[in-house]
């Protein structure tokens, strides 16, 4: 008996921070380790991700996800038992071809990542080894700079403002925690702005504070207002990112920012963002051009990406062959992996390797739909990305994340490494 071979594979379903079904799934093996993991859903999601499987049909809004619960306890279960789970490429490549579609269409990619992250988990569990170890080695010890949300927007808030994400890093901390503790300050600051301006002041979807603006560029005086309130000096030590998410507003090379009723071509959305960057401390933004506007995507990194990160979701959907197109035309330096976009630990891992030897950064993230599951801290470790993105500094299924990230410095001791500034060194 291999004691790293699978004994049993378990799914059911359980709910997200929207209070959404999704997959939760156990592997057990013959030596009686159980790794257990959950999977996230978005909002704005690419065209091009793999497929979460829904039921459809009038009970929870369609969203159930007791085919896909189904798939595992069923199909995937009998598929893998027996099956060596510390061969981590080998069992997902048997779930891709066991799904044989492109996208996961037949048993569905929320299936299938639940089962490949749960049997990572439990082959570090059997090992005794935390997970960013096992897939890692003794090289992970970098702890990723986080990108937080401060003020959310887009499809997160109700389209309040255009732009998604407003978001803050620390490229003045010299390490995580430091990081973590500039960010409270910087939120609770920004919180302070916001209940000053009136009574409406809540969450979205990913803990940052709901938009009260008038315009999307207002957002950003507030911002930098936060971080001068909080004691920090914008730019060097707390700058700014930005996820413009552009695909949920602009269609065939056309932008329409609905909080300022009027309509861009990509060259004008590219030279608002322009401004933007010469009057705000911003070192990174994230789709600033649409998923199908690769042309345009490729002029603005052409235009911007010496100064600052820009990166690549909705147009590359963590997908490797995308990140070698992209790179082909200059579009984009940088990927964000989302491993619900794919399937499998596997895939996502092909598209940073991919991405890392054109030379673009990684950016490990989560999805608006998210759960305690703190299985991204441990890949943005043992990947080497140097950055993660979980959402805001509120509201526990991101502060699980956060904090996991904590446990992993603090065992980690005089061992550990901090990305910091030198993941912004493109920037001003």
């Amino acid at each position: 008996m291999n004691p790293h071979h699978i004994r049993s594979v378990h799914a059911r379903r359980v709910w997200d921070s929207r209070g959404r079904p999704t997959v939760e799934a156990e592997v057990m093996l013959e030596d009686g380790a159980i790794g257990r993991a959950i999977v996230p859903a978005g909002a704005s999601k690419g065209t091009r991700e793999a497929l979460e499987l829904r039921d459809a049909g009038p009970r929870l809004g369609g969203l159930d996800v007791m085919q896909a619960v189904g798939h595992v306890n069923g199909e995937i279960a009998r598929a893998l038992a027996g099956r060596a789970a510390d061969d981590q490429a080998g069992l997902d490549q048997a779930l891709v071809e066991l799904d044989g579609t492109p996208a996961k269409t037949r048993l569905g990619a929320n299936a299938t990542l639940a089962v490949s992250m749960a049997a990572a988990h439990a082959v570090a569990a059997s090992l005794r080894l935390p997970l960013y170890q096992y897939l890692g080695g003794a090289d992970a010890c970098l702890l990723p700079m986080p990108q937080i949300q401060i003020f959310g927007g887009g499809a997160h808030a109700g389209r309040r403002v255009d732009i998604q994400d407003f978001m803050i890093v620390c490229p003045g901390a010299q390490r995580f925690a430091q990081a973590l503790e500039w960010t409270a300050e910087v939120y609770r600051c920004a919180g302070e702005l916001m209940q000053a301006r009136g009574p409406r002041c809540g969450v979205a979807d990913e803990g940052g504070w709901w938009p009260d603006f008038k315009t999307n560029e207002q957002a950003l005086e507030t911002l930098v207002a936060a971080i001068e309130r909080a004691g920090f000096v914008p730019g060097s030590e707390v700058a700014i990112a930005l996820d413009v998410a552009a695909s949920e507003f602009g269609h065939g090379g056309r932008y329409t920012l609905g909080l300022e009723s009027r309509e861009l071509d990509a060259d004008g959305l590219s030279e608002l963002l322009l401004r933007w960057i010469d009057k705000y401390p911003i070192v990174s933004i994230e789709d600033p051009l649409a998923e199908d506007d690769a042309a345009g995507f490729a002029r603005f990194t052409r235009a911007a990406g010496h100064r600052l990160q820009i990166v690549g979701d909705d147009l590359l959907v963590s997908q490797a062959s995308l990140v070698r197109e992209a790179a082909a035309i200059g579009a984009a330096n940088a990927v964000l992996l989302k491993p619900n976009q794919r399937g499998t630990l596997t895939e996502t891992l092909q598209a940073w390797q991919a991405a890392k030897s054109l030379g673009y950064a990684g950016i490990v993230s989560a999805r608006s739909g998210e759960t305690e599951d703190t299985t991204i801290v441990h890949l943005a470790i043992a990947w080497q990305t140097g950055q993660l993105k979980v959402g805001s500094f509120a509201r526990g299924e991101r502060m699980a994340k956060w904090n996991e990230g904590l446990r992993i410095e603090e065992r980690l001791g005089s061992h550990a490494s901090f990305a910091g500034a030198g993941i912004f060194g493109r920037s001003r």
